[in-house]
């Protein structure tokens, strides 16, 4: 097996930009979509301006929401379930298969109130590999 190429998935030298080893995370804060950072929080916290996509929900809507989500780290990933934060897709291959972005995805998780189908939006990052470099991710993910 043979690691993603460069430039094409997580575990590729983008990736080191959010999920630096030996960690496999840099600790910083990224904002979800539709929070705007507060002047003052660029000095006072490490936070990265790039939004992944990451449901705003939980970040927004609940008591303890600041807006900002952690930027996780890779190591443990494989043997973790429940991705992203609300439990929708069971597995690591089911978070890196493209179809979850679509209305018509049943999510192999957490279903919600509500309708069986629906898009599991969030992390791009890693759904256009092909089948090649996806199973070269997965294999390299386990190893952390």
């Amino acid at each position: 097996m043979r690691r993603p190429r460069k430039g094409n998935g997580c575990l590729s030298a983008n990736a080191a930009t959010c999920h630096t080893p030996p960690q496999y995370s840099n600790h910083k804060l990224t904002p979800v979509e539709g929070f705007k950072i507060p002047a003052g929080d660029r000095q006072k916290y490490d936070v990265t301006p790039l939004s992944v996509g990451t449901d705003p929900g939980l970040a927004l809507k609940t008591r303890r929401g600041t807006g900002y989500y952690k930027v996780p780290s890779l190591k443990g990933l494989w043997y973790r379930d429940m991705f992203p934060h609300d439990g929708a897709c069971a597995t690591v291959e089911d978070w890196f298969d493209r179809r979850r972005l679509s209305d018509d995805y049943e999510p192999t998780g957490w279903k919600g109130n509500g309708s069986a189908k629906h898009a599991v939006p969030g992390h791009n990052f890693g759904l256009t590999l092909s089948a090649e470099d996806k199973n070269a991710l997965l294999v390299s993910l386990r190893t952390l």
